[in-house]
């Protein structure tokens, strides 16, 4: 079967933030918190993960006085997420028979 599937998108806020990531060059804390719907111990222990995976990246910044994270996917993490949405869809179509 072609693709490769990856415990790291197991759980839904993973897969959510890798998607999210796959078309936004970058993203913050807060607006994942928005969109995902997730507290932030939740968030933090999710974009953790995917950060010592090495399929994301994490960049700390100021503005004016507020911290802002922000973070993006790696090559890594985007061929990782490839090959995981290939295996799904290679299962998808093998049960269809």
């Amino acid at each position: 079967m072609k693709g490769n599937y990856d415990k790291a998108f197991e759980n839904v806020v993973r897969l959510r933030v890798m998607s999210i990531l796959m078309v936004n060059e970058e993203y913050d804390f807060n607006s994942f918190k928005d969109i995902l719907e997730v507290t932030d111990g939740n968030l933090a222990s999710h974009l953790k993960n995917l950060e010592k995976q090495e399929y994301i990246a994490v960049n700390k910044s100021f503005v004016g006085r507020k911290p802002l994270t922000n973070y993006t996917a790696t090559k890594i993490g985007k061929k990782a997420f490839q090959e995981h949405l290939e295996f799904l869809e290679n299962l998808i179509k093998e049960n269809k028979n």
